[in-house]
């Protein structure tokens, strides 16, 4: 089988290059404490889309930093009592996508809620300012900002515990039985959010992004979904001044920091052959994760669709309804 990445015995026992910033825990308490004392300002209106046996609406809420943010919301028609939800992240650069690909998991008996990320391809907005660059991707931004609240994914990463603790105190929704699910971006936002939310049932994430950086780097590999790291370091510290304390800021907004906080039964899926996300990065990641899970591995797939892991991903969902 060819390889892109460590043989599997490897990967297994792998726990990610990147470091760990010593006031890690500090860091994310004090974020944690910031969303606690933000007035969510939650609104929802009803969508110009609808469908026969669901009610769509278009979610706003106030994120940290006075972003407002937009999510897509849906409920099975009538709700009575309350009912399993899924949270949706989607990839870099995207939106929360087409109301339609959300009505299975409604005509399932499930709310569903799809992030649009702020400052990407949705209707969110980001009103953070950053100093330093701010070109070409949103891992750089706030990078060069002396204080590392400002690194834009912290926002994100928030958004995502928002949404979850809106969708989980709804009347409707049984806040012990939600999940989140996504690929790529998604996939890594889906682990922060159960980190930052360990409420979450179970999660779904898909060659999860923004995992295990240093790796990436030494890898030679940060050239698509990472790439803004080689142009970063290309124009601001050329010569690699900086760069153990780079990587270290970067270690904030890094997923596989975040999981030993998971507490949900986790269903990953990696593609071998994956030269965006590396599996190493993703390794890092679930092996820090404590608790019960299991890794889908696709050994002649890359980053790409991967066979069968949408029902296999509904299947695992269903069990929160089912159990």
């Amino acid at each position: 089988m060819p390889i892109v990445d460590m043989p599997v015995r490897e990967l297994e026992a792998y726990m990610g290059s990147s470091p760990r910033p010593r006031d890690f825990d500090e860091y994310w308490a004090r974020a944690l404490a910031a969303l606690d004392a933000q007035n969510l300002q939650v609104e929802f209106v009803p969508a110009a889309f609808q469908a026969p046996g669901a009610e769509c609406f278009d979610l706003y809420f106030t994120g940290v930093g006075g972003s407002r943010v937009h999510a897509k919301f849906l409920k099975p028609a009538g709700v009575a009592g309350k009912v399993p939800a899924v949270l949706q992240f989607h990839g870099y650069s995207g939106s929360a996508g087409d109301w339609t690909g959300k009505l299975g998991y409604v005509l399932a008996g499930f709310c569903v809620a799809a992030l649009d990320c702020r400052g990407q391809g949705g209707t969110s907005e980001d009103l953070t300012a950053y100093r330093g660059p701010t070109k070409d991707g949103l891992i750089i931004r706030g990078l060069d900002d002396p204080d590392p609240d400002q690194l834009h994914f912290r926002g994100v990463f928030l958004d995502t515990a928002a949404l979850a603790r809106i969708v989980m105190g709804l009347p409707y929704v049984d806040a012990d039985r939600v999940g989140a699910m996504g690929g790529s971006q998604g996939g890594g936002l889906t682990l922060a959010c159960a980190a930052l939310e360990p409420r979450i049932n179970r999660l779904a994430p898909v060659y999860p992004f923004l995992s295990d950086y240093k790796r990436v780097w030494d890898m030679d590999l940060d050239q698509r979904a990472y790439a803004e790291l080689r142009d970063f370091f290309r124009r601001h510290d050329p010569r690699h001044e900086r760069e153990d304390a780079i990587f270290d800021k970067l270690g904030y907004i890094d997923v596989s920091n975040l999981a030993p906080r998971i507490r949900g039964k986790v269903l990953m899926a990696t593609g071998l052959l994956d030269e965006v996300c590396p599996p190493s990065t993703q390794y890092a990641a679930y092996n820090r994760i404590p608790g019960q899970k299991e890794h889908v591995l696709y050994p002649d797939f890359g980053h790409e669709g991967l066979p069968d892991f949408d029902d296999i991903t509904f299947r695992f969902m269903m069990e929160m309804k089912e159990g």
